[in-house]
């Protein structure tokens, strides 16, 4: 019976869905397994008998090296990160993937094994992790898509109110512990009701997304945000500005939508184009005050740029 024992060992270990290695005490190979003929490319002739790293010599000095010497030295067992060797082995799905060089996602094990009467031989078993590492991948995209689109506005694709509340959250803390003044822009298309009603919801999306579009291309600043606040209203928070400052951008907002030339026959501006009103609240260096007090501020001098007969711009300091 003992006799059928090799033999049979040698069929299981040829039969099963993984790479199984066996190397003796001097690293030679005594088994490479179906598995390992299919995806090295590498028969069992050109393999047996020969030193493991004549036979894979980018393997010396690694992870893998040190985990046979651990193996068969010190009868220790180890399991690579899949994080540090995704594919220590050359080893390939296909012929074409051998072709580019595009390795198969792999797992690795090596475990002593104490064979009676013999030094100590050590198993190196190699598993294909490519579907389970390509559906992480996936599911990590498909997460960053869901995260974007938690973040961002479904019609004009800029920043959303959510996105908004976290950095006004997080600028404004900026603000308070750096001691920089931080300013809010309230910006509102005039008359976008009845330019909805004149030309339809169709037209009033696209006048949405060409303003959106346009407003957030002005931004040159990574740490400056522009987002949809609501229906027709937008808004920009700009770190380390000041109200000069901030009246400068304010400008170019108002002047910038005029430029887009986008006709409203049902505005009262003499122009006769979609027009943006636009309020601003700026919190000095040296007196912080809360978010909610610089939103209702900016909101006050927007309200108060539509009074002055809208296409206006008008500040106030927190």
């Amino acid at each position: 019976m003992s006799s059928l024992r090799l033999p049979l060992l040698e069929s299981v270990f040829c039969a099963v869905s993984l790479g199984a290695i066996v190397l003796d005490n001097e690293r030679r190979i005594v088994l490479w397994n179906s598995w390992m003929v299919k995806h090295s490319g590498l028969k069992h002739e050109q393999v047996l008998g020969q030193d493991f790293f004549a036979v894979c010599p980018e393997l010396r000095g690694g992870r893998v090296d040190t985990a046979i010497q651990h193996a068969l030295y010190n009868n220790f067992p180890s399991l690579l990160s899949q994080t540090l060797n995704k594919a220590p082995f050359a080893l390939y799905l296909s012929p074409a993937a051998a072709a580019h060089d595009e390795r198969m996602q792999q797992a690795v094990e090596v475990t002593p094994i104490a064979i009676e009467g013999t030094a100590r031989h050590c198993l190196i078993q190699v598993s294909d992790v490519s579907i389970a590492v390509g559906r992480e991948r996936l599911l990590r995209e498909q997460t960053m898509v869901l995260r974007s689109q938690t973040f961002s506005d479904g019609l004009t694709g800029i920043a959303n109110r959510r996105h908004f509340d976290v950095a006004m959250e997080k600028e404004h803390r900026r603000a308070k512990r750096g001691g920089t003044p931080l300013s809010l822009l309230m910006i509102d298309i005039d008359h976008f009701k009845a330019y909805n009603d004149h030309y339809g919801h169709q037209k009033g999306d696209q006048c949405l997304i060409q303003v959106a579009a346009a407003l957030a291309g002005i931004l040159k600043r990574p740490c400056d945000l522009m987002a949809r606040y609501g229906g027709e209203e937008f808004a920009m928070i700009l770190p380390e500005t000041d109200v000069d400052q901030a009246l400068l951008m304010a400008e170019a907002i108002r002047a910038r939508t005029q430029e887009l030339a986008i006709p409203h026959e049902r505005t009262t501006d003499a122009s006769q184009l979609v027009t943006v009103s636009i309020g601003i609240a700026t919190q000095k260096a040296e007196a912080t005050v809360e978010i909610d007090a610089l939103i209702g501020a900016a909101d006050r001098a927007l309200y108060q740029a539509k009074r002055n007969g809208r296409n206006r711009v008008a500040a106030l300091q927190s």
